[in-house]
């Protein structure tokens, strides 16, 4: 885990006086910024532009020998200024991340004032740093025996200027930081493989959540226990596995005492063969991600914990393992879920929503004021919108433009799809209340709409997932939609 930390630099500091080892300032096309001008007392900066091996584009960087008390100078483009705005604030600030992660500078200062104004918003641009640098000083090493060597940065001072408070400031440098954080930790849970990423193993993160903290609880419900509460369905998905299932609750009460909670429902299929209905080979390693919608309720809360929001936030995992064997659900079978709708299984490698439905179903018990569903659900929603946008489906449509909003204001977005009473009917079994599948047309709507009929009487919303939690090339978790779910919840922790 990363060691690097955000701190406000005093912004009355003399960009020419303040001693550094990298000093970062930007460049709008050939135009040197106010702070670089004021670095250049002896023109070496001008001199570099001049030269045209630096355009200044946004994300475009260029390292420089030392200027004054500064070791090094690190030159970066945002772009024509009369077009700096947030999109090209994000290219610039990915462009930073990639140069820090090639340079060898354990301490930078970014003199970030010149990168405000009527179009950036400073809270914004700070907390966008802190994220997205944290993002970039991912390392996979888990089961690398030479794994890449660690950012070394370890320390970013940033100078805001006078238009931020130094307290402002710090906040937006620490909850940039801590949503980087918990995307990393999804990722984190999401690349490992699935002989080490397990139901129990994710019960076990989760506990680590809730140790040392008095306002988080973790509790496990073994397969005894959801037998007792009568969740044929999920049990259906673990039944031709080794490995048993867990639904994990994991409760963050930073809010008033008897104040609903925010819920999100993981779907936690941490290898998913197909079952009986097998999969193909080709690509079936990637299955170990069928587990990225779990990972992305740790990692939020994890955010939401370290940001100490003061709201209440309840995760719900609903973690199996699904595999074909003797004692595996066949095609044709029909189980009964928590809810007592009977359910015709149709194919077995259509499991995630079968594991959520009784998830959804025990939400209820927890009287919340809005539960979210996250699941890389369907192959169809990987068609229908790639990997850009995250399908939203949602039975309210305040919950739904919140979830937009906030995809949008993170840039993690999402796309809101229908749920007519039209799909619904695909639905239809001879033999069950329901089937579990719809037929080929409109997979992911269907999907949806199954989940749908599990999760009346609260604000419900579904986010399908399965193509932007991971890349196939190159190979990876993303972390999304951490961002999303955090800034939800910020916005409904500021009320």
């Amino acid at each position: 885990m990363s060691t690097l930390t955000f701190t406000t630099a005093r912004a009355s500091a003399d960009p020419a006086k303040t001693k550094t080892r990298c000093a970062i300032v930007a460049v709008f096309g050939n135009e040197l910024s106010a702070t670089a001008e004021a670095l250049d007392s002896a023109g070496t900066l001008r001199a570099a532009l001049k030269l045209g091996d630096f355009k200044g584009k946004p994300g475009e960087t260029h390292m420089l020998p030392g200027i004054g008390n500064a070791e090094r100078v690190m030159l970066l483009g945002c772009g024509e200024r009369a077009q700096f705005n947030p999109a090209v604030a994000r290219d610039a600030v990915q462009g930073l991340s990639t140069a820090l992660n090639a340079c060898s500078t354990t301490e930078a200062l970014l003199h970030a004032a010149d990168m405000l104004g009527d179009n950036v918003e400073g809270a914004w641009l700070l907390e966008l740093v802190a994220r997205t640098i944290t993002v970039g000083s991912y390392r996979y090493t888990r089961t690398l025996s030479k794994p890449k060597d660690p950012l070394a940065l370890k320390k970013l001072a940033v100078n805001p200027g006078k238009g931020l408070s130094s307290q402002k400031a710090q906040t937006a440098l620490d909850q940039g930081a801590a949503l980087g954080r918990g995307i990393n930790y999804t990722r984190e849970l999401g690349n490992l493989p699935g002989n080490i990423c397990t139901p129990t193993y994710l019960a076990s993160e989760a506990r680590k959540l809730s140790r040392g903290n008095s306002k988080v609880r973790t509790q496990v419900l073994e397969e005894k226990k959801m037998r007792e509460l009568g969740m044929g369905s999920l049990l259906s998905v673990s039944a031709g596995s080794d490995e048993p299932a867990k639904l994990i609750v994991i409760e963050y009460r930073g809010g008033k005492s008897g104040s609903a909670p925010q819920v999100l429902v993981g779907k936690g299929i941490t290898f998913d063969s197909g079952g009986i209905s097998i999969k193909p080979g080709a690509k079936m390693d990637e299955m170990k991600y069928d587990m990225c919608g779990a990972a992305s309720v740790l990692g939020t809360l994890q955010a939401v914990i370290d940001m100490a929001l003061p709201l209440n936030v309840t995760g719900i995992i609903a973690a199996a393992e699904n595999m074909p064997s003797g004692r595996a659900t066949k095609p044709g079978d029909v189980v009964k879920s928590m809810s007592g709708t009977t359910i015709e299984i149709l194919n077995t490698d259509a499991e995630g929503r079968l594991v959520l439905c009784d998830a959804l179903t025990f939400a209820r018990r927890l009287k919340p004021a809005a539960v979210i569903d996250i699941a890389t659900l369907t192959g169809a929603c990987v068609v229908a919108l790639g990997s850009h946008a995250s399908a939203v489906y949602a039975n309210n449509d305040a919950l739904a433009e919140q979830l937009l909003q906030a995809g949008t204001a993170t840039h993690d977005r999402g796309w809101r799809m229908p749920l007519w009473e039209d799909y619904r009917k695909q639905l239809n079994s001879n033999f069950a209340d329901l089937a579990n599948i719809g037929g080929p047309e409109g997979g992911s709507i269907t999907a949806a709409c199954f989940l749908a009929a599990f999760a009346e009487g609260y604000p419900w919303a579904h986010l399908d997932i399965a193509g932007s939690a991971w890349n196939s090339a190159p190979k990876g978790a993303t972390g999304r939609p951490v961002a999303m779910l955090t800034r939800y919840l910020q916005d409904r922790a500021a009320g």
